[in-house]
């Protein structure tokens, strides 16, 4: 018996479509270029590797039965993904790279970055996006992996792996902030240490701020640790505890009245950020990496990366 894949080619299912088009083996011959025997040969082939009677032959017409109809839908699918494929690859032979990864940390405004996927997408590029979040195994560490090509909110001066590209996405102010409900919210600023360690801090866990974040940890002191930004100001509205934050991105909740910024006896934290491309074994950047390189050139647009919070 015939293997499925051997019967089921690009060829084959044009032919199915034809002979359902013209409604005769014989027409669709003609068309094809073929003689009828050798048509209904190959149609008897695949009917025999799908163990299915696909056109129904009692009627004057070939008409498709219920599998047969059922294999022209999925078939013309299947032939629209090979001209889909093959224009791909014509683009990405164009110098288009088949897929980009942006690794994002959790500081970077999420509305930002479908911003610009947006523009990304209108010029109708053959380069799939994929957006990583940095958390766990960092921002930079999926760069210098070989799992990202372009990172978001790296830390300026984090990393220094050979072949690793970087420029500045602007400064970043860390605030300490805590629900109004907080007792932390009434106690006289500038708040000591000795005042902060009797309080539980909400920490971001193996991210690459990991150090920024949790630089603020007291020995002995107790800590929450969650996974991303958008949890640890969750714990922080509810009360859980309080911590350091981006001003930009708890600048609405303070606003609202949700958290409330306290003064620190310690001193108070800015962070040069930036971000990076290339790494280890990294080729020329294709035109997909170009084009997101080009837009971090505008500093309305770096600034909106770190500062665009308001919507979520």
């Amino acid at each position: 018996m015939p293997n499925t894949r051997d019967v089921l080619t690009p060829d084959n299912l044009a032919m199915l479509q034809r002979i359902a088009e013209t409604g005769s083996f014989a027409a669709a011959a003609r068309q094809l270029g073929l003689v009828p025997s050798a048509l209904t040969y190959r149609v008897r082939q695949i009917e025999d590797a799908l163990d299915a009677l696909l056109f129904d032959r009692s009627a004057r017409q070939a008409r498709p039965t219920d599998a047969g109809l059922e294999l022209l839908r999925e078939g013309r699918r299947l032939l629209e993904d090979v001209d889909a494929i093959a224009n791909r690859v014509r683009r990405v032979a164009t110098g288009w790279e088949p897929q980009l990864t942006l690794s994002v940390d959790g500081i970077i405004s999420p509305t930002t970055i479908l911003d610009l996927v947006e523009a990304f997408y209108a010029m109708a590029p053959p380069t799939r996006l994929k957006w990583r979040d940095g958390i766990l195994s960092g921002t930079a560490e999926a760069l210098a992996s070989g799992h990202a090509d372009l990172a978001l909110g790296v830390t300026a001066g984090a990393s220094n792996v050979a072949g690793l590209q970087s420029a500045p996405l602007g400064d970043l102010r860390f605030i300490f902030v805590v629900a109004p409900h907080h007792p932390l919210a009434r106690a006289p600023e500038p708040i000591s240490d000795a005042t902060l360690r009797a309080h539980r801090m909400i920490a971001v866990a193996d991210s690459a701020l990991r150090g920024n974040v949790t630089i603020g940890i007291l020995a002995g002191q107790d800590v929450f640790t969650v996974d991303n930004m958008r949890a640890k100001i969750q714990a922080q509205l509810r009360g859980l505890g309080g911590g350091f934050l981006p001003e930009p991105m708890v600048r609405p909740y303070i606003e609202s009245g949700h958290l409330v910024a306290r003064a620190v006896a310690r001193p108070e934290r800015t962070i040069a950020m930036c971000y990076q491309w290339g790494g280890p074994g990294a080729a020329t950047p294709g035109r997909a990496l170009q084009w997101w390189l080009a837009q971090l050139q505008s500093q309305a647009t770096r600034r909106a990366l770190l500062e665009n919070h308001h919507h979520f």
